[in-house]
């Protein structure tokens, strides 16, 4: 007997079939989370409580930690550093998690972790990956943070974000993207580069910055967003093999936005745009998405829902397979 897994609507089915041999049962099955915890609550001055909460109930082989410090005082739309200390350790330990704090300071980290219920047997030079060993296997795990300045979407909308420009035409907010996360891209796929001999390599991250596969011309037509954009971080990692797992298991935009951004204001507040800007991405000989969710507030948004929601990001949650 074996199980068969397959996604409808969102939901993984399992059927239980007769008779199946071979490498099925080879498979391995593994969930993998992206969590924006802003501060872990040490933004609001709460213990880690809720967020360990939120890890536990999901139950992820692999997380990866953005913003697993508390912002500091004085943050600005162009400059926000961490506090120290973090918090990955302490939620790591409340969960019986190994852990790596991407304690670096680059393009591509603000304040994030890795924690996963594997070992981590090796990590990149500058600090965005790990390898886990998973009996025979070996998992590359990638964790960025990009920067949120300036960020288009605000930008094509007219929201005042800083002292950024207010941008109109597709290919302005695409360099724009460019010039703010590109750098940060070019080190993870530089990252990326340095491990060998893996089985698949998994990207988490809050990127800052929506896809290419939702602000479409269908989208723009609607009014979900106000003009179709091809945004380079997205479009980058697709042409380095990566799948969007979410859009894998979710195609149509419309129908599942999967907004991330944000789970602390109404979808109609004009001064704010709501979006996809957290993800996993998956890169595997034959690896299949086997369900895909966004999990965060009592919400229409959420697919898994909170009622002590600690984060002002929703986090992005994937099971997929590895043969």
């Amino acid at each position: 007997m074996c199980v068969q897994l397959s996604v409808r609507t969102g939901l993984l089915l399992l059927v239980l079939v007769a008779g199946c041999v071979g490498s099925e049962r080879d498979e391995l099955l593994l969930t993998v989370m992206s969590f924006n915890a802003w501060g872990a609550g040490g933004n609001d001055g709460r213990s880690i409580e809720d967020t360990v909460a939120v890890i536990r109930r999901i139950s992820p082989d692999v997380v990866g930690l953005q913003e697993a410090r508390a912002e500091s005082l004085d943050c600005s739309a162009e400059d926000c550093p961490p506090l120290a200390p973090g918090r990955a350790a302490d939620i790591a330990r409340a969960l019986g998690y190994y852990v790596y704090e991407q304690d670096q300071e680059n393009e591509a980290l603000w304040a994030n972790a890795i924690i996963s219920r594997y070992p981590i047997v090796s990590t990149t030079p500058n600090a965005l990956g790990v390898v886990l060993q998973i009996g025979e296997r070996r998992i590359g795990v990638f964790n960025i943070h990009a920067t949120d300045f300036p960020y288009q979407p605000y930008q094509a909308l007219g929201i005042d974000y800083g002292a950024a420009p207010f941008l109109r035409l597709e290919d302005d907010l695409v360099a724009a993207a460019d010039q703010a996360r590109g750098s940060a891209i070019t080190l993870l796929l530089e990252e990326i580069a340095s491990i060998e001999n893996v089985d698949a390599i998994f990207i988490t991250g809050d990127f800052n910055e929506p896809s290419h596969r939702d602000w479409t011309d269908r989208a723009a037509a609607l009014g979900v967003h106000p003009l179709s954009v091809a945004f380079p971080s997205t479009l980058r990692l697709e042409k380095a093999g990566f799948v969007d797992t979410y859009r894998a298991a979710f195609p149509n935009e419309i129908d599942s936005p999967g907004f991330t951004w944000t789970s602390v204001t109404a979808v109609d507040d004009s001064n704010d745009h709501h979006d996809r800007i957290d993800y996993v991405f998956l890169r595997a000989a034959n690896g299949h998405v086997l369900s895909a969710a966004v999990a965060g507030e009592a919400s229409p948004h959420s697919s898994i829902e909170f009622s002590r929601w600690p984060s002002d990001h929703r986090a992005v949650v994937v099971e997929v397979s590895i043969p």
